[in-house]
């Protein structure tokens, strides 16, 4: 069993590896090949400079992901096969033992996959997002938000860490349940918390000043019925040139963010449009329905992972030769996501129908035309690529493809 094992999870691993890269090399092959044509429904918007310029960014950053890739799978093999994992619990053993063990182990882990991923940030941030002219975060900045994430992740993540482990070992056969509860819980607990306790750490939020914005604003929110806690306005500039919004927070502590960035480059009546469609995810339930979905999928995966647990096929097959319930977190964590991949596309497709959805929605509570005029400002401010390829995209692109989305808009515009 242990090398059947061993061997499924090399052919699905090498499968993957190989599939995502495949898929890059398509992306960027269809890429430079639509590179010098925009496309026709896209010429009177957007210009041949700035559709080269998103080639040439999509290229780059394609490049950097199948890099990113290979080291993920090296890494990956290194702590099991490799025997990596068993040196860490060979060290960690000798020196401690239960609760501390399990955190030593998985903080030791989380440590060494940050250090090895740390080059691969730098070079996109200061190497790909500075070369197409989007970085605007300095390495002061960069080592300021690293220290805080590093602080912010041990003063939370250590505690819930441990509580984990203690359900784990206290809580018998059904430890999977109360894991779940517990880690559902402090879901919905960060959910409640970030926009007034965590996000203002990297970030400053200022009230949206009175105006004509806020006005079209408040009127949008009292025909959708949205009751927000606040209008801010986050200094997305001090880090990168690329706009968003979004709304953040749960219950009666909801805020809606826009970034400076896209305040400078949209009118007030395309800002409208493009919370119209923030609004319509919340209107249509995507956001408890995604919320939902994930306490399902989590509570699968903590049942699978608790019969798993004892199975010592599961740990030598992964080339650890001891068993315990921060090995057995370890392990699943670190192999789960190679067997899930063929099931990007549905993902991918639940998010995008989610997109439609959203985007029809604000076509019926603001401008569908204000709102094809703002995505192209921002497919082309963020130099988004208009030809993606189609397989590509299938599998990694929460969004629909440019043309199909403002396809449908102007339809719906049209048919209004």
């Amino acid at each position: 069993m242990t090398e059947n094992f061993t061997l499924f999870f090399l052919c699905i691993l090498s499968l993957t590896v190989l599939t995502r890269l495949w898929l890059k090399l398509r992306h960027i092959r269809h890429v430079a090949a639509h590179r010098t044509r925009v496309p026709a429904e896209f010429t009177e918007r957007i210009t041949p400079a700035s559709h080269e310029k998103a080639a040439s960014y999509t290229i780059d950053r394609s490049k950097a992901a199948m890099l990113a890739t290979v080291v993920e799978a090296a890494v990956l093999l290194a702590f099991t096969l490799g025997g990596g994992l068993a040196w860490l619990h060979e060290f960690w053993s000798a020196h401690l033992d239960g609760i501390a063990y399990g955190l030593a182990m998985i903080l030791g882990v989380m440590l060494i996959s940050a250090v090895i991923d740390l080059p691969l940030s730098l070079y996109s941030q200061f190497v790909i997002e500075a070369r197409h002219g989007f970085n605007r975060m300095t390495p002061a900045l960069f080592v300021s938000d690293l220290v805080k994430q590093t602080l912010l992740g041990l003063a939370i993540g250590a505690p819930v860490i441990a509580v984990v482990l203690w359900l784990m070992s206290a809580m018998g056969n059904l430890w999977w349940l109360w894991v779940w509860l517990f880690w559902s819980a402090f879901n919905l607990l960060v959910l409640f918390v970030y926009p007034t306790w965590i996000a203002p750490l990297f970030n400053k939020f200022t009230p949206l000043p009175d105006g004509e914005m806020k006005t079209r604003i408040e009127a949008l929110l009292k025909r959708c019925g949205f009751r927000s806690s606040g209008l801010f306005v986050m200094d997305g500039s001090k880090r990168s040139s690329h706009g968003n919004a979004y709304f953040t927070g749960f219950g009666n502590n909801k805020r809606i963010v826009f970034f400076d960035t896209l305040l400078e480059r949209l009118s007030p009546a395309e800002i409208e449009a493009v919370l119209a469609h923030e609004l319509g995810h919340f209107r249509k339930r995507h956001i408890v329905q995604r919320i939902v979905l994930m306490f399902a999928v989590s509570l699968a995966f903590l049942w699978l992972l608790g019969q798993l647990i004892d199975a010592p096929w599961f740990y030598a097959g992964l080339g650890v030769p001891a068993q315990s319930t921060a090995l057995a977190l370890i392990l699943f964590f670190l192999v789960v996501p190679v067997f899930l991949f063929p099931l990007t596309p549905l993902s991918s497709q639940f998010s995008r129908q989610h997109e439609f959805e959203a985007d029809a929605y604000a076509a019926e509570h603001a401008s569908a035309d204000d709102l094809v005029h703002a995505l192209v400002k921002l497919y082309d401010d963020n130099a988004s690529t208009l030809t993606p390829d189609p397989l590509h995209s299938l599998f990694h692109d929460s969004h629909p493809p440019a043309a199909q989305r403002i396809g449908r808009l102007q339809h719906q515009e049209t048919s209004a």
